[in-house]
């Protein structure tokens, strides 16, 4: 990659799906993103059956069996591959059509059954459930100066050094307005624009269904001062230098995202409250399972063990989840 000053999306776009990007190049990260960072996919497959329980209540509300299921920012296919299972030992699951949406080729050896697609499809009905992805499209980073003008912040791809470039103006002034104004000198935000453009096309790739974005999140009233805009390598949060060896994200401003599709209702909350209404708690087995059946006592601790870190305070439980119901479900279901 050159070595010159750009804005932070620009240097961000081309450090994670340019040609010799961390998400499109193999040498770069031929393990893919499980190698570098840890998700709630990668921390249990209890997870994949919580999605897979919505999938199916989903198809339940429409009144089908037959259901699509569009992973958007599906790494090598990993929740995909779980949902499958976990619709096999489900009684009375529906029909999947399973779409794997990643700039990334193809990994061999994927259940043939799932489609894999650069984009989500159009016109489909079911469950749309993107799980990480907005905190990697790239957003341009804004600074207040010493006067507190909102400046886009620069960088330099080399070695992620960084000056204060132009005044911010026009949409992106009015977003910051809107949902993260800066007001002392040295805070920063994230312009979360892209994300709320890219969430948009995605919630209107379905006419109807459910369409869920899990990440790392914050909300208007609670903004990090200084944005969170970081990096991961090799399982390690390290400096975003945006030079393709790493992962550069950012937390990512969910009520915005709300709002950019205002005619699906939208819901709110945690991943602790949404993974214990899909049937995902922390409490342990009772003792006495431990002299009646050992085995299944020490599978139900594991189990335990694992609800308690998809829903724990100050880890996995507190990234937001943001829910759009779209189109018409069936009259009793309504």
């Amino acid at each position: 990659m050159t070595d010159e000053w750009r804005g932070w999306r620009e240097a961000a776009q081309a450090a994670l799906y340019g040609d010799e990007g961390f998400y499109r190049s193999p040498s770069r990260s031929p393990e893919g993103p499980a190698g570098h960072f840890r998700t709630s996919v990668h921390a249990s497959p209890l997870f994949a059956a919580a999605v897979a329980r919505l999938l199916t209540g989903t198809a339940r509300e429409l009144g089908t069996g037959t259901v699509a299921l569009v992973d958007v920012g599906a790494g090598r296919g990993e929740l995909l591959t779980g949902v499958l299972a976990a619709l096999a030992a489900l009684p009375g699951g529906p029909d999947v059509t399973a779409y794997a949406v990643e700039v990334a080729d193809r990994p061999p050896g994927l259940d043939p059954r799932i489609e894999w697609c650069a984009e989500p499809p159009a016109g489909v009905t079911g469950l749309l459930f993107a799980n990480e992805w907005l905190d990697n499209v790239p957003a341009e980073v804004a600074e207040a100066d010493a006067d507190g003008v909102p400046r886009y912040v620069q960088v330099r791809t080399s070695d992620g050094a960084e000056r204060l470039g132009e005044a911010v103006g026009g949409a992106d002034a009015a977003w910051l307005e809107r949902w993260w104004p800066l007001t002392a000198p040295g805070e920063r935000a994230e312009i979360g624009r892209p994300r709320d453009a890219a969430w948009a096309r995605a919630v209107g790739s379905l006419t109807a269904g459910l369409a869920v974005a899990v990440d790392y999140a914050h909300v208007r009233g609670a903004r990090p001062p200084f944005g969170t805009l970081t990096g991961f390598r090799g399982g390690r949060e390290v400096r975003p230098v945006p030079d393709g060896s790493r992962d550069v994200t950012a937390h990512v401003a969910l009520d915005a995202c709300a709002a950019a599709v205002p005619y699906a209702s939208a819901e709110l909350t945690d991943q602790r409250a949404a993974l214990h209404r899909l049937g995902v708690g922390g409490g342990r087995p009772p003792i006495g399972l431990a002299a009646t059946d050992p085995a299944g006592y020490v599978r139900a601790l594991a189990a335990a063990g694992e609800a308690a870190e998809l829903t724990a305070r100050g880890g996995l439980g507190d990234f937001g989840w943001l829910l759009h119901r779209v189109g018409p479900v069936r009259p009793d279901r309504g």
